[in-house]
C-alpha cells in the first residue's frame, strides 16, 4: 500500500495542534513545525535499493586454491625432471655414463638392476597477480625407485614420490597444506652418444586450507590430482675430460582441484572445481669437467635451459556466497623463463660419492632457489645396484 505521511502543524496563537492538508490557509496561523510527504513515493516493497545487500565473496577468498593448483604444476614438473634424470642415469651425466667419472660409453656399465631413494626440499615464491596476493611455498619429500636394463641401451624404471608442501599467504590471511603422492614410469634408449628418454607421472593429493575472517577461521578440505609427461632427447659429446650434453625436451602437465565448501568463520564460501594444463619446450645444455685426484673423481658441472610455456590454459575460479558469485583467473607463469644450476661431485670410492647442487628457476613472476647436499652409494651384488641418495635441500 502507499506510504502514508501525516501533515501536522501547530498554531501557537491557538495553542492547539491540527492534522490535515496544508492547503487552504492563512487564517490558521503561522506554521511552527511541518513534515510533508508525497503520496506518490515508491512503496516499501518496491524500494529494494533501500535494503542493504549481504556482502559477496572476497576477491582473495580463493587464493589458497589458486596457490595449491600452482603447487601441483610445480611438483609435477619437479618429479618429471627427477625421474628424467634417473632415466638417463642420475643428476650427473659424467658419473652416470661412467662410474669412474670418465667418458666411457653407457654400455660399459655392468648394471642390470638399480634402486634408489632420495630426500629433497624445495622453496619457491610467487609474486602477486591480479587478485592473487602472492605466496611462499616450502616442500619436503622423499623418492624411491627401481630400474632394470632389459636390453643393451634400453632401461625402464618405476618411482614413487611422497611430499608435503606448506603454502603461506600472509597478505590474504590464508595458508594451506598439500600432501601429494606421485607415481612415475620412465624409459630410456641409448644408441651411441644419443639418448631418448620418456617419463609419465600421476599424482594424487589432499589439500587442507584455512582463511582468516573477523569471526574465526574458515576451513576447507578437498582433493587434487595431476598427470604429466616428459620427452627428452640428448647428445653426449666428450673431449678428454670435458663434456657438453645438449638437451631438447617437451613437457606436459595437467592439474586439477575439486570443488569445496568452507566451514566456520564469517560467510564461508563455496568454490567450483578447476583444472588447467601447461605445455612447455625446454632447450639447453649441460657442460662439465672432471679431474682424477689420487684415484678419486672430482666433477664440476653446470646447466642452463630456456623455457617456453607455449600453452597455459587454466579454468577460472568461481566463488559463491550469499547468492552472489564472482569469477577469478588462476595463476600462470610468464611465457618465457630460464632454469639454471651447477653441481660438484666427489667420488670417495667407486661406489660412494658426495655432491652438492644448486638449481634455480627464474620466471617473471615466479622464482625458486634450491640447494642440495647429497650422498650416493652403489653396491653391486649379483648384478643388482642398490643406490641410496640422501638430499638435504634448502632454498629461499
Amino acid at each position: 500500500m502507499p506510504a502514508v505521511y501525516n501533515l501536522r502543524w501547530e498554531s501557537k496563537r491557538a495553542g492547539t495542534r491540527h492534522a490535515g492538508c496544508l492547503a487552504g490557509s492563512s487564517a490558521i496561523g503561522r506554521i511552527g513545525v511541518a513534515v510533508v510527504g508525497l503520496a506518490t513515493m515508491p512503496t516499501l516493497a518496491s524500494a529494494d535499493y533501500l535494503v542493504p545487500r549481504p556482502p559477496g565473496p572476497p576477491l582473495t577468498a580463493a587464493n589458497a586454491q589458486a596457490a595449491s593448483e600452482q603447487a601441483l604444476f610445480d611438483l609435477g614438473t619437479t618429479f618429471l625432471e627427477r625421474a628424467g634424470d634417473q632415466a638417463t642415469w642420475g643428476p650427473n651425466a659424467a658419473t652416470g655414463n661412467n662410474p669412474g667419472g670418465g667418458g666411457a660409453s653407457q654400455s660399459a656399465v655392468p648394471q642390470t638392476f638399480r634402486s634408489w631413494a632420495e630426500l629433497y626440499g624445495i622453496s619457491s615464491r610467487t609474486d602477486a597477480q591480479g587478485a592473487f596476493t602472492g605466496d611462499h611455498r616450502t616442500t619436503y619429500g622423499g623418492v624411491a625407485g627401481f630400474a632394470a636394463t632389459l636390453l643393451p641401451g634400453l632401461n625402464v624404471g618405476v618411482t614413487v614420490d611422497q611430499s608435503a608442501t606448506s603454502i603461506d599467504m600472509p597478505q590474504a590471511q590464508q595458508s594451506a597444506q598439500l600432501g601429494l603422492t606421485q607415481f612415475g614410469f620412465n624409459v630410456s634408449y641409448t644408441r651411441g652418444d644419443w639418448t631418448l628418454a620418456g617419463v609419465v607421472v600421476h599424482g594424487l593429493g589432499n589439500i587442507a586450507a584455512q582463511r582468516g575472517t573477523f569471526s574465526g577461521l574458515a576451513l576447507s578440505n578437498y582433493s587434487g590430482q595431476l598427470d604429466g609427461a616428459l620427452g627428452e632427447l640428448s647428445y653426449y659429446w666428450s673431449a678428454g675430460q670435458n663434456r657438453i650434453v645438449p638437451k631438447l625436451g617437451i613437457e606436459y602437465v595437467r592439474a586439477q582441484t575439486d570443488a569445496f565448501r568452507e566451514s566456520g568463520g564469517f560467510d564461508p564460501v563455496t568454490a567450483s572445481g578447476v583444472s588447467g594444463e601447461r605445455t612447455r619446450v625446454l632447450l639447453g645444455a649441460e657442460i662439465g669437467h672432471y679431474w682424477l685426484i689420487d684415484g678419486h673423481v672430482l666433477d664440476l658441472s653446470g646447466y642452463g635451459k630456456f623455457v617456453d610455456n607455449v600453452v597455459q590454459d587454466l579454468d577460472p575460479l568461481a566463488i559463491s556466497v550469499n547468492g552472489q558469485t564472482i569469477s577469478l583467473q588462476g595463476v600462470v607463469e610468464s611465457q618465457y623463463g630460464a632454469d639454471a644450476g651447477a653441481g660438484i661431485s666427489y667420488g670417495l670410492t667407486q661406489a660412494l660419492r658426495v655432491y652438492a647442487n644448486y638449481d634455480g628457476k627464474f620466471r617473471q613472476n615466479i622464482v625458486s632457489h634450491q640447494g642440495t647436499l647429497g650422498i650416493e652409494l652403489r653396491v653391486l651384488a649379483g648384478g643388482v645396484d642398490l643406490t641410496f641418495a640422501a638430499h638435504l635441500a634448502a632454498g629461499s
